[in-house]
């Protein structure tokens, strides 16, 4: 299903969310800021997708990055997308639950709107703290639950009706664009995902809500001494 949208993802992301997700981007990269200013310091963007991310990175990194994906496809059209920018990071095609990749090994992993896919998001955690050096952080920038009662009925004709029409019109896939709304509804709230991060073992965990709760920002931190499950104050951000 993937493969067959990668030539035209970006520019129907950037349509259906009225290009606030370069925003929701932004402040995933503001988040990350103290890690990308390392230059010994080694970030993978797990789902990279068309690597949106990356390129995000790239403008504001000194450390050294690198992107995954499970989809070919999207690799593809993220290898030529970085070379029309003369960026060369390291891309690896891979399963997010069993990363090619030794346990302590990064200083950061993000993902942005991937973690939802993942088959099973328990082991999907587990695989991320395994990976992450002590002390290391986890960044997931995901689609979430709107709080409000005018913004859940107005997402929820525009994810149900509306949604899947423009993107199947403009990428040839309904079946993309309608599970799109069908796994944002599935998805666990913000509280719940919190709750999960902290049993997966990482700590100082918290979370923003983005622009009324359409989206949310986890973040967590894998604990330099072994305490696992702290918490911190939720943020509740809204941009």
């Amino acid at each position: 299903m993937f493969a067959g949208i990668a030539p035209k993802y970006d520019f129907v992301n950037h349509l259906l969310s009225f290009n606030v997700d370069r925003r929701w981007r932004r402040r995933l990269v503001r988040r990350l800021r103290p890690v990308l200013d390392r230059p010994q310091a080694t970030i993978l963007d797990l789902c990279c997708g068309t690597g949106d991310v990356l390129i995000d990175f790239k403008s504001v990194s000194k450390a050294r990055i690198i992107g995954a994906d499970f989809c070919h496809a999207m690799l593809v059209s993220a290898e030529k997308k970085m070379a029309q920018r003369d960026f060369a990071p390291l891309l690896i095609e891979g399963d997010a639950l069993q990363l090619p990749l030794g346990s302590d090994s990064l200083d950061a992993i993000s993902i942005a709107f991937g973690f939802r896919n993942l088959a099973n998001y328990v082991a999907g955690l587990k695989e991320l703290h395994r990976a992450l050096k002590p002390g290391g952080t986890v960044a997931i920038l995901e689609f979430s639950h709107p709080t409000g009662a005018i913004m859940k009925a107005a997402y929820g004709f525009y994810s149900k009706f509306l949604m899947p029409i423009v993107g199947a019109a403009v990428s040839g896939s309904r079946e993309a664009y309608a599970y799109l709304p069908d796994s944002i509804g599935k998805f666990p709230r913000a509280t719940e995902l919190d709750q999960m991060m902290r049993d997966a073992g990482f700590n100082q965990t918290r979370f923003e809500l983005l622009t009324g709760g359409i989206a949310a920002l986890h973040l967590g931190a894998k604990s330099p001494a072994g305490r696992a499950g702290e918490r911190t104050v939720d943020l509740l951000a809204q941009s």
